[in-house]
């Protein structure tokens, strides 16, 4: 089941045209995606990198802008795996007004990393059955 999170468009996202800056986007998707894992895999995200010594760094990522997010905008972000690898997989964001008007999708794909070598690994069973049940359903 695809993971639903929301939060608020806040005033310093925006830039001098009134609307959500491009990078605060990536960076309200990349706050989402930390979120994403305690509802997917019952772990936060400061645990994997930390403790685990795991990281899920994206390696290419292809988005479309909807409509412009606006201040007091409260987002609904629907976010799901499509697809799942050995050692990456294949994440799908989108993200919605309160009027459930579609603003902005992504495709992003993420490879399983040492946070000590940053070389790719195999994902681990620990955390694959929770990423496999994150599906679109």
């Amino acid at each position: 089941m695809a993971v639903i999170l929301q939060r608020r468009v806040d005033f310093p996202m925006l830039d001098m045209a009134g609307i959500a800056f491009y990078p605060r986007i990536y960076d309200l998707a990349h706050r989402f995606f930390e979120e994403t894992w305690l509802e997917m895999c019952d772990i936060d995200y400061p645990t994997m990198i930390n403790e685990m010594k795991l990281g899920f760094p994206v390696v290419d990522i292809k988005s479309q802008f909807h409509q412009p997010m606006v201040y007091g905008d409260v987002i609904e972000a629907k976010i799901w795996i499509s697809r799942i690898g050995t050692k990456s997989c294949v994440w799908q964001y989108r993200f919605y007004n309160q009027n459930e008007d579609l603003l902005w999708s992504s495709e992003q794909v993420t490879v399983c990393v040492s946070m000590d070598t940053m070389e790719s690994l195999e994902i681990p069973t620990s955390l694959r059955t929770g990423m496999e049940a994150c599906n679109h359903e």
